[in-house]
């Protein structure tokens, strides 16, 4: 069986590695021609443990194979990214680019399945495209949504062991889905239609939202009242049926953050507790940059000279090199632009160099540092020594102090 993956980032490599190790024949697309140049080297161009030796297995057998176009197959799925766009409304022109590209291969009997999370309704949009453009299709393709659920970091494991969510157009799309997954999933493929399946993966992210939302309003409640937060939640959770995330600087990455915003922007009314979500952890990575240009400011009245501060961490997450929508990285951004010309090292040992940011070694920046922010619980962070001649701003619970 020959498969087609659209997209080969932080999920689509992964599932076509996958697939190709269950010896389906992959050919992975993507539109940077680096990404695809270095797949085909057996080179990764994202860290996640355990998947290189991984990927080198299924190029040197030539199960996998990436290029910037698609070509025939018998299974076709968009992983691409689903962004937002103006006042957070969703953009699914990516999913659409991708599908497009694939219309004029598809044939009878293939499979077409949509993986990128989606704003309700965005699955019954593609079946009108292609069936706008191949008409003589019409009920003899199977097409189906299934929404990955995975957590960076530990991708591998969990493509194979987590229950998945299959939505198809109809029985026999879904059965078709069910029959290609059941190939490398050891876990339970539970059947719906495509729109429940949509809505089941904004339900899980926007779950997560609120849950880190209540986590992050207590975080400022205590600060006003002199609590300390993760002793507090330490002690609530002793209760059987409590059990309160840990508060951080605000939430990010391509889905908890973003998913929200694709049931608000179609449902405002309906979704008032979602929207808060989105507020109170928005409004906590302001507050956070609040805090480390107060810190500033008192450290230069006090010391009648600019600090030196360490900008621990840019990841959305600890132990990854993925910054999108991250806050830490906003928080950065904000602290350097009303700096007045106070030093700023930038910290992230996942990234070896940004665009943006001049980075600098974890270890040196702790020592350099007057002021050291913590924005992200990194393993490497954790071991480095509590210096109480240091002004430590901990928002990821480092310390936990």
């Amino acid at each position: 069986m020959k498969a087609c993956f659209m997209g080969l980032g932080y999920i689509g490599l992964p599932t076509a590695i996958i697939a190709a190790k269950h010896g389906i024949q992959v050919t992975g697309v993507d539109i940077n021609p680096k990404v695809v140049e270095m797949t085909n080297q057996g080179q990764l161009h994202i860290i996640e443990p355990g998947m290189q030796e991984l990927l080198q297995e299924v190029v040197s057998a030539k199960q996998l194979k990436a290029s910037t176009t698609p070509e025939i197959s018998d299974a076709y799925f968009m992983v691409v990214p689903t962004p937002f766009k103006g006042n957070h409304e969703p953009d699914i022109s990516y999913v659409e680019s991708a599908t497009r590209a694939v219309i004029p291969l598809l044939k009878e009997g293939d499979l077409y399945v949509i993986e990128s999370t989606s704003p309700v309704g965005t699955t019954d949009k593609m079946v009108h495209l292609i069936f706008s453009l191949r008409p003589e299709l019409e009920g003899k393709i199977f097409i189906a949504y299934c929404p990955e659920r995975v957590l960076p970091g530990n991708v591998i494991h969990e493509l194979v062991h987590n229950d998945r969510v299959i939505g198809g157009i109809d029985e026999a799309s879904t059965d078709k889905a069910i029959k290609f997954y059941s190939q490398f999933v050891q876990g339970t493929l539970h059947r719906t239609n495509c729109k429940t399946a949509e809505m089941c993966k904004l339900t899980e992210n926007s779950s997560r939202d609120v849950q880190i939302a209540f986590a992050n309003e207590l975080s400022l409640i205590c600060d006003k009242a002199g609590i300390n937060v993760w002793e507090l939640i330490s002690l609530a959770n002793k209760h059987p049926r409590v059990n309160i995330l840990q508060p951080g600087c605000g939430v990010g990455g391509h889905c908890i953050a973003v998913d929200p915003y694709f049931i608000t922007a179609d449902f405002p009314i309906e979704s008032q507790i979602i929207s808060k979500a989105r507020e109170i952890n928005n409004y906590k990575s302001f507050w956070c940059a609040e805090k480390v240009e107060n810190a500033m400011l008192k450290f230069e009245l006090e010391h009648h000279r600019k600090p030196v501060v360490a900008m621990m961490g840019l990841a959305f997450k600890p132990d990854i090199d993925d910054l999108r929508e991250a806050p830490a990285k906003y928080i950065t951004t904000k602290v350097m632009q009303s700096c007045n010309n106070a030093d700023i090292l930038v910290v992230e040992p996942n990234v070896t160099e940004h665009k943006v940011f001049k980075l600098t070694d974890y270890k040196e920046a702790y020592k350099q540092a007057d002021i050291v922010v913590f924005l992200v619980a990194h393993s490497v962070f954790k071991a480095l020594p509590y210096d109480d001649t240091k002004v430590i701003l901990d928002f990821c619970g480092i310390y936990k102090k």
